[in-house]
């Protein structure tokens, strides 16, 4: 199974792509994590991706996300079971990338899911996100709080939100999907690959729906 999970910040892509590599057997390929943890390790690219783009809610050029993902699907995991890619493409160019990517690979894209989400919702699961410092564990303040208010269930590591999870961030975040990822959904309605679900439901709810557009039980 090859599939993208697309849809605005917060549309909960990641909670889905959990549930679908499970079932699947599935890489789950998140470009989010890939910069976030070159970024930990102190790469130059995590660095330069970090302070000059995604830190500030811009995102990251396409040559070099691209480059990323090539990598990535080469491998042999993603040869072997498919992916389920969770962030990316992001805009057209970069989807015209992936395309080229998986035609050399001698593969095929199976659906595109467009999660559909209402700001409201967005705001609330973003703004109310707290990861632990420790050892990333994520958390939320309203659907997931922790045992004691601030500290991490698992190594008692302290919480925080993260800078992107600001509402000024999230805002930004939102007018540059609107002006760059959102033709995404014409893009690939025009390739007849796109089904979109209703991501204001909680997990299941969503998951139910994905699992009916692809056919599955």
């Amino acid at each position: 199974m090859r599939l993208i999970l697309l849809g605005p910040p917060g549309a909960g892509k990641g909670s889905q792509a959990k549930v679908l590599c499970e079932k699947f057997k599935t890489p789950h390929i998140s470009t989010g994590d890939m910069f976030r943890d070159a970024y930990k390790k102190g790469s130059e690219l995590g660095r330069m991706a970090h302070d000059r783009y995604w830190g500030h809610g811009a995102l990251v050029p396409d040559d070099i996300t691209i480059g990323l993902v090539r990598d990535r699907l080469s491998q042999n995991d993603c040869r072997e079971a498919g992916f389920v890619l969770d962030g990316f493409p992001r805009t057209v160019p970069q989807a015209e990338g992936l395309e080229k990517i998986v035609g050399e690979l001698g593969q095929r894209l199976d659906r595109v899911i467009y999660m559909k989400t209402s700001q409201e919702v967005i705001l609330q699961r973003l703004g109310g996100r707290r990861v632990c410092k420790v050892c990333g564990a994520n958390y939320h303040t309203i659907n997931m709080a922790p045992r004691v208010d601030g500290v991490c269930d698992t190594c008692g590591g302290a919480l925080h939100q993260r800078p992107d999870d600001t509402e000024e961030t999230i805002l930004n975040r939102l007018r540059v999907y609107e002006a760059q990822t959102a033709p995404l959904v014409s893009y690939y309605n025009g390739k007849n690959l796109l089904a979109t679900v209703n991501s204001d439901t909680p997990v299941q709810g969503t998951y139910v729906q994905v699992l009916k557009v692809l056919g599955v039980q």
